[in-house]
């Protein structure tokens, strides 16, 4: 009786977490699409959506970022009593962790937009983002292979590792579009396209019945 109620308290966790995630990573979505339609002035072909943190409305990109860290906390929380345990998951889980970290980091210190003087804080955003970018795409192949060995996760593997596909493509696009003349604001917005698909992919995941 006492493992059976521990379970079902270990799932109960899940779901709350899964949930907590789920509210955070849409309040980024609908942050992020509106902040497209306030600042029409910036081109989304020339400009990564980083830069909507500096000028009118940069709050809202602020958020968007603290949004991100807190649903990768409650991301891992959820995975972590869901029961997955292996050496892959864990490193992967870590990464997450990282990734929230560096989101805070993003949010504290703005980018710095084309045209202006370079600065401290500029700097500083740039090498979060970096951090932010490898440590999500890295996690996001451990822990799609992670989902392989756990049985409540095993189904879901195929369509983990499409969504995980799909995040390496942007990252490869993105990386070759990091230069002056190239559309790296579109690259940009691809990447994160996909890996909100990834994001809610497994939140959702997480989140139903059929984990149990």
């Amino acid at each position: 009786m006492a493992i059976e109620n521990a379970g079902k308290g270990s799932r109960s966790s899940s779901v709350a977490f899964a949930t907590t995630a789920l509210a955070c990573f849409i309040y980024a979505t609908v942050a992020l699409l509106t902040l497209h339609i306030l600042r029409p002035d910036y081109a989304p072909a020339t400009n990564f959506i980083s830069n909507y943190a500096v000028g009118p409305h940069g709050w809202i990109m602020t958020t968007w970022f603290l949004a991100m860290s807190c649903g990768l906390l409650a991301l891992v929380a959820g995975l972590h009593t869901s029961g997955l345990r292996s050496i892959t998951a864990r490193l992967g889980m870590f990464l997450l962790l990282v990734a929230a970290i560096g989101l805070v980091v993003s949010a504290v210190f703005p980018t710095d937009i084309p045209g202006a003087p370079s600065t401290r804080s500029g700097a500083i955003h740039d090498q979060s983002f970096l951090v932010n970018v490898g440590s999500i795409f890295i996690a996001s192949i451990l822990l799609s292979a992670s989902f392989g060995t756990h049985p409540a996760w095993r189904s879901f593997r195929r369509t983990a590792w499409i969504l995980t596909s799909l995040i390496l493509a942007g990252f490869v696009i993105q990386f070759l579009t990091l230069h002056k003349g190239m559309p790296y604001g579109l690259a940009n917005r691809f990447f994160v396209l996909v890996l909100f698909a990834w994001l809610f992919g497994v939140s959702l995941r997480l989140r139903s019945p059929r984990l149990d």
